[in-house]
């Protein structure tokens, strides 16, 4: 399900970011290697919209909640959360370490007339700051030192301003789902998730805490047949979760 790779400086993977940049061509392709990734999305922006809504305390019903607003996603893929950011109405700079996915990010926004700013290589290097909303979907089981990633993160976040992260949980049940029946049926990419890597809730908030922030209540990401994937109680495949810099 990784949205892309990992982004700050030493903690690049360069085969992280082949494995994604490989599927770069494929990534707007709903039935295509991101097959998942587009059943995922709508599920992260739900999240997303409630958490902003809460937030800044804005109109439910507006179209453009994120107006005026910066917003940074990190590991930006080819836009798959991007575009739909810029529709709520901020400026978005989207960075991702794999060249690749920036090009078509790039010719996908053009195509969908969104003026998006997309970076390749080091958040700490080429994203200036602050933001008011950082994003950053399927990234940290990726990147090689958590606690740099998060510093980084927070260093990009405007005061007042709000970090949304989704990750797969590290349990038994993920392993055997999201790594060993997802890449071996095919719904994933063979080499997507290395299940060592994955964090789980309590070391995420103790990493945003390291780093200044404050977790909010995680939210699970749950499959079931009926419904599909799915906000739930249920943390144990995937979570979603806002942080914010006590005031």
């Amino acid at each position: 399900m990784g949205n892309a790779t990992s982004i700050t400086g030493g903690t690049i993977r360069a085969e992280e970011a082949e494995h994604f940049g490989s599927l770069a061509a494929d990534w707007w392709n709903p039935k295509g290697s991101s097959a998942m990734l587009h059943r995922l999305n709508p599920v992260r922006l739900a999240f997303l919209r409630e958490a902003v809504d809460r937030h800044w305390g804005g109109d439910t019903r507006s179209h453009r909640p994120l107006a005026g607003k910066r917003a940074l996603d990190v590991g930006c893929g080819a836009g798959l959360l991007a575009e739909p950011l810029a529709r709520l109405g901020a400026a978005v700079t989207g960075i991702d370490a794999a060249a690749e996915n920036v090009a078509v990010a790039r010719d996908h926004a053009a195509g969908a007339g969104l003026n998006i700013e997309y970076l390749h290589g080091d958040l700490t290097e080429i994203a200036p700051g602050p933001y008011n909303l950082v994003t950053a979907m399927e990234v940290i089981e990726h990147v090689a030192d958590k606690p740099a990633f998060v510093t980084a993160l927070a260093a990009a976040l405007a005061p007042g301003g709000l970090m949304v992260l989704s990750t797969p949980n590290r349990t038994v049940r993920s392993r055997l789902l999201l790594v060993e029946a997802s890449e071996r049926l095919g719904m994933i990419p063979r080499g997507t998730h290395h299940w060592d890597d994955f964090i789980t809730p309590v070391e995420l908030a103790d990493l945003l805490a390291a780093a200044g922030l404050t977790m909010g209540n995680p939210r699970g990401i749950a499959w079931s047949p009926l419904a599909g994937l799915h906000l739930s109680d249920d943390l144990a495949l995937n979570f979603i979760v806002t942080a914010t810099r006590p005031e």
